[in-house]
């Protein structure tokens, strides 16, 4: 049965918007509840809103907002989080609520429920970048949603993070011998086949860059803490090539036999709910033909030092590395915005959806293999993009792969009524 959707605005808490999808008719029913919420987009219009409600689920789409001027850091996200979980709790008309994290919103919520299920003490301990400092006592979810996951809000930037650069204060200064937009490199506008050995130095390089800067920050944190930094409380943090927009500098971007396919044979969901197991492929192509180094407003990081350190930061060891089916050297524990290590810590059911026309599809077979909850399931959805959209040639949606929006929702639905 198909529902009409009633929509209705909700400010749920300090600086949280919200938008609350409710299937008509069943206003007065206790439904399972989905929670959406990306760290750092507007997804008051995701489209899991309408698909689940008009299926029979209430969902709450909510944005962790910033003051203007302000960057806030993971911890204080949550802190957003919390007071929507709070607004739906006092609902009598919630039933059971589970948290779903898309992409970026993957990093927030696991952080989320790993310190709402065993305390903040767990991202405290050890050798933490930044330690936890956000809210204390977070009430628990039921379950936690990952479709297509990205590695980590941490791990993107490092991705992101152009090797090339040779002068932290200039996005014009580049190492030919690092860069990923020359020709004598491999570089091909049309989609590149890196030799072995560029990829090495380009990655091995692109590690050695990142705790560089890693490295920087923390001695700048202890100057602030000793009262000797330039301001009391923080301080800016430009990065030159290394925004997250697009797919800057991100090497898998340009050679797409790089995080082409799953380690091993795992679930893909074709249109109809047709299952099969396979290795599950890439259907991406090549993108990001242009460097952006050279520009402040496109291809620079602005931020401040506690905003990177509690947000974007995280440690790379010396074998940090990707190919075709894993990434390895990256302590997943060395920072809470990593879904990769938080999921370690979190018991309830979790669904983990990767979309194969997406650019960061692996990542829910590595967040998989490290997650701790007994209850749960990986699955792909065949020829979904990372917005869940049918995967397009020429701006031409591929009919072969149906409505991967409905495929994708269907079973969605279907594993949340079987955890009512």
């Amino acid at each position: 049965m198909e529902y009409q959707i009633k929509t209705t605005f909700q400010r749920v808490g300090r600086r949280v918007p919200g938008v609350l999808y409710e299937p008509e008719g069943l206003d007065r029913e206790k439904l399972p509840t989905v929670l959406v919420m990306h760290s750092d987009e507007d997804y008051l219009d995701c489209p899991t809103g309408p698909e689940l409600a008009k299926r029979g689920f209430r969902v709450l789409c909510a944005n962790p907002m910033t003051k203007e001027g302000m960057f806030f850091s993971l911890a204080e996200k949550l802190s957003a989080v919390q007071q929507a979980m709070d607004y739906l709790r006092n609902l009598d008309r919630v039933g059971s609520i589970f948290l779903l994290g898309h992409s970026g919103g993957a990093t927030l919520m696991t952080a989320y429920q790993a310190v709402a299920e065993e305390g903040p003490e767990i991202f405290r301990a050890g050798e933490m970048v930044y330690p936890y400092d956000g809210p204390e006592k977070l009430p628990p979810a039921d379950g936690v949603i990952l479709p297509d996951a990205n590695w980590g809000n941490a791990v993107m930037q490092l991705f992101s993070l152009d090797p090339a650069v040779v002068d932290e204060d200039s996005g014009k200064k580049l190492d030919p011998y690092y860069d990923l937009f020359a020709q004598e490199n491999g570089f091909r506008e049309e989609g590149s086949t890196f030799s072995a050995e560029f990829v090495h130095r380009f990655l091995e390089r692109q590690g050695e860059r990142n705790n560089d800067i890693l490295e920087y920050a923390r001695a700048r944190l202890r100057m602030i803490q000793e009262g000797k930094g330039r301001y009391s409380d923080d301080e800016p943090l430009v990065i030159p090539g290394a925004n997250q927009g697009f797919f800057n500098n991100k090497l898998y971007a340009q050679d797409v036999r790089l995080m082409a396919h799953t380690a091993k044979p795992q679930r893909l969901l074709h249109p109809g709910g047709k299952e099969t197991v396979e290795i599950v492929r890439s259907l991406r192509e090549p993108e990001n033909p242009v460097s952006l180094t050279h520009s402040l407003v496109e291809g620079g990081r602005i931020m401040t030092i506690r905003n990177y350190l509690s947000s974007y930061a995280v440690r790379t060891q010396v074998d940090y590395g990707y190919d075709e089916e894993r990434v390895w050297g990256i302590d997943w524990h060395s920072t809470f915005a990593s879904p990769v290590g938080n999921v370690e810590h979190i018991h309830v059911p979790m669904l983990l959806m990767g979309m194969t026309a997406g650019w960061e599809f692996l990542a829910a077979e590595e967040i998989e293999r490290h997650a701790a909850s007994q209850d749960r399931e990986l699955i792909f959805i065949e020829g979904a993009t990372h917005k869940f959209t049918p995967k397009r040639v020429n701006g031409v949606p591929m009919k072969e792969y149906g409505d991967t929006i409905k495929t994708m929702h269907d079973y969605l639905a279907g594993w949340l009524a079987r955890r009512k």
